[in-house]
C-alpha cells in the first residue's frame, strides 16, 4: 500500500489529508484561517503567508501523527488552493506580497485599465476566459502604483497552492488550472500570454515554468515539515477543479456543483470553446488536457451559513455538543418540517454570476414574518439552503446558453453535500438526479489522484477517477417541488434587482464588489 498527501489552502480553513493508493481517506487534520482587510487598504483580503505556513505545518504533522504512518511510506505530496490568490516572491524566493482570492483593493486600477486601454478586457477574456474583476493584472499595477520599491523586487509571481509546493521543494511553478485564474493565460495553449502584462506596461518576465497536474517539480527538502527527502512535490492545481476530478468529473459534457465556503457550478467544455460575447461566465482550464470548464460563482455560501450558526444558532451549538452530532445536521432536522420555499423568505446575498459588472447587493433576509410559527432558525436557515440552490440553477442555465449543455445530472461534492436535506433541495430546485461521491472532500481526493499520477502509483488523472470515485446516494428531483421553485426564483430574481438598485444608490452597501465596478 502507499500513500498520498493532499494539502487543501481553501478560503475558510486549511487541511492535510493522507489517503491510501485506493483513495480511502486515512487521516485528516485541518485549521480555520481568516484573510483579513489591510489597515488603510479598503477592500483587500490580505494573505500572511507565515502565519499561514505555521497552520499548514500544524495540519501536516497532526495528519501524519493521526496516520500512524512512518514519514517514508507518504510517496508524494500535492496542494491545491483557492483560485484567483497570488503571492510575488524576490529573486530569492521570498514571499515579498499575497493576497487571498477575492480580493478587491485593485479598483482605481481596473478603472484605469478600462480607460486607457479600451476593448483590452474583452481582447485578454477572449483569449483566457477571465475578467479584470479578479485578475492578476490589476492587482500588480495597484502594487506599482502604491508600493512602488516593492513592485521593483518582484522576480516571479505564483498561486496560493504553487506556493505551498515551493515551500516543501523550493520550486517555483505553476499549472494551468490554478494560474489560469489570473487572466494572463492562454485557454487553447494552456501557457502563460505574458504579452498581456507588456501590453499594459507591467513586468513580463516573472512568469515561471507551467507544468501540467500531476507533474513531479522536486522532493521534500523543507526540513521544518516531517515529510521525508523522498517523498515526491507534485504539481497540483485549483480547488474546484481537482475536486471535479475527486468527483469523477473529468469527461467533455459532464457537470458538477462544488458546496464549500464558495459554490462553483461547472461544466466540462472543450478547450476551443468560445467564450460567452456577453462576459456573463468565467472559463477556466481544467486539469484535463484538452479540457476547460465553463464556471458559474455563488459567493459566500459556505461562509454565510456559518456566520448563520455562529450568529443565531448557540442553543443548536451546546446540543451539538453534548450529543455528538454535527450542528448543521441538527438544523436540518429541523428545517425538514418547513414548508417547500420557506414560507417565501428570500435570502439576499450572493448574486447570480455576472462576470462583466460582478457585485452583490447588501445582504439581508426579505418577507420575514414575526410570527414566530413562520419565521424562526428553522425557516430561515431552509430559505438558506433554498437559495444557494436556486442560485446555482440559474448559472447552470446561463452555461446551457453558450455551450448547448443541459444539466441532467449534476454532481455534489463539498461540505454542503454531507447535508441529506439540502441534496434533496439541490434535485428539485435544478430538476436534475444528484449524485453524492463517498469521498464528499472531492477537492483533496482529486489532489491526491494528482499526487499519485507523479508518484506513478496511477496513469493519468481520468484513470484515478475511474478507479476511486465511488458513489454513496442518489436523489431525484420531485416535479411538483421543482414546479414551484420554478415561480419562487423567478420571485428572487426580480427581488433581487431591486435590491441592487438600492446599492446602486447609495442607500445600503453591496456585499462585495468587483473591482472597478
Amino acid at each position: 500500500m502507499q500513500y498520498l498527501m493532499a494539502i487543501d489552502a481553501g478560503t475558510g480553513s486549511v487541511r492535510a489529508v493522507i489517503f491510501d493508493d485506493e483513495g480511502n481517506q486515512i487521516s485528516v487534520a485541518s485549521r480555520e484561517w481568516t484573510h483579513l482587510e489591510v489597515d488603510g487598504v479598503p477592500n483587500s483580503m490580505g494573505f500572511d503567508t507565515k502565519k499561514n505556513w505555521e497552520l499548514i505545518k500544524e495540519c501536516i504533522k497532526e495528519a501524519k501523527a493521526l496516520s500512524g504512518l512512518m514519514s517514508e511510506h507518504i510517496v508524494a505530496v500535492s496542494a491545491t488552493s483557492m483560485r484567483e490568490g497570488i503571492v510575488l516572491y524576490d529573486k530569492e524566493g521570498k514571499e515579498l506580497w499575497a493576497v487571498a482570492n477575492v480580493d478587491a483593493r485593485a479598483s482605481d486600477e481596473v478603472k484605469y485599465l478600462r480607460e486607457h486601454f479600451k476593448g483590452v478586457e474583452e481582447e485578454f477574456y477572449a483569449i483566457s476566459g477571465q475578467t479584470f474583476a479578479l485578475g492578476a493584472l490589476p492587482r500588480l499595477l495597484w502594487l506599482k502604483n502604491h508600493e512602488p520599491e516593492l513592485y521593483e523586487r518582484v522576480a516571479y509571481i505564483s498561486m496560493i497552492s504553487d506556493w505551498v509546493l515551493a515551500k516543501l521543494s523550493g520550486v517555483i511553478a505553476t499549472e494551468p488550472s490554478n494560474g489560469g485564474t489570473t487572466g494572463i493565460f492562454s485557454l487553447k495553449k494552456r501557457q502563460w500570454v505574458k504579452e498581456m502584462a507588456k501590453e499594459v506596461g507591467l513586468k513580463y518576465d516573472i512568469f515561471p515554468p507551467v507544468y501540467e497536474t500531476g507533474t513531479v517539480i522536486g522532493n521534500v527538502t523543507n526540513e521544518e515539515t516531517v515529510l521525508h527527502s523522498s517523498t515526491k512535490v507534485v504539481m497540483g492545481g485549483g480547488d474546484v477543479q481537482l475536486g471535479s476530478a475527486g468527483l469523477g468529473v473529468t469527461e467533455l459534457g459532464q457537470v458538477a456543483i462544488l458546496g464549500g465556503s464558495f459554490w462553483q457550478q461547472v461544466v466540462n467544455i472543450s478547450s476551443y470553446t468560445k467564450p460567452p460575447e456577453n462576459i456573463s461566465m468565467r472559463i477556466n482550464p481544467h486539469v484535463i488536457k484538452g479540457l476547460s470548464q465553463a464556471e458559474g460563482i455563488t459567493f459566500f455560501s459556505g461562509l454565510v451559513m456559518r456566520w448563520f450558526r455562529d450568529a443565531f444558532c448557540d442553543i443548536e451549538k451546546l446540543e451539538s455538543k453534548e450529543k455528538d452530532i454535527d450542528v448543521y445536521k441538527i438544523l436540518e432536522e429541523k428545517a425538514k418540517d418547513v414548508p417547500i420555499g420557506s414560507y417565501e423568505i428570500m435570502p439576499i446575498f450572493s448574486d447570480v454570476m455576472n462576470y462583466g459588472k460582478w457585485y452583490h447587493a447588501s445582504p439581508s433576509f426579505i418577507n420575514l414574518s414575526i410570527d414566530p410559527n413562520v419565521c424562526n432558525k428553522a425557516s430561515m436557515f431552509r430559505a438558506l439552503e433554498e437559495n444557494a440552490c436556486i442560485v446555482s440553477a440559474i448559472n447552470l442555465k446561463k452555461i446551457e446558453e453558450f455551450t448547448n449543455i443541459k444539466a441532467k445530472e449534476i454532481v455534489f461534492a463539498g461540505g454542503a453535500s454531507k447535508g441529506e436535506l439540502w441534496c434533496q433541495i439541490l434535485a428539485d430546485v435544478t430538476g436534475c438526479r444528484v449524485k453524492i461521491p463517498k469521498v464528499t472532500e472531492a477537492t483533496a481526493l482529486g489532489t491526491a489522484m494528482a499526487a499519485g499520477v507523479g508518484a506513478g502509483v496511477y496513469d493519468s488523472i481520468s484513470s484515478a477517477s475511474k478507479k476511486l470515485v465511488r458513489w454513496q446516494r442518489e436523489y431525484t428531483p420531485n416535479q411538483d417541488n421543482y414546479r414551484v421553485y420554478q415561480v419562487l426564483q423567478k420571485k428572487w430574481q426580480d427581488i433581487y434587482k431591486s435590491q441592487l438598485k438600492l446599492v446602486e444608490k447609495g442607500l445600503t452597501k453591496s456585499m462585495w464588489k468587483a473591482p472597478g465596478v
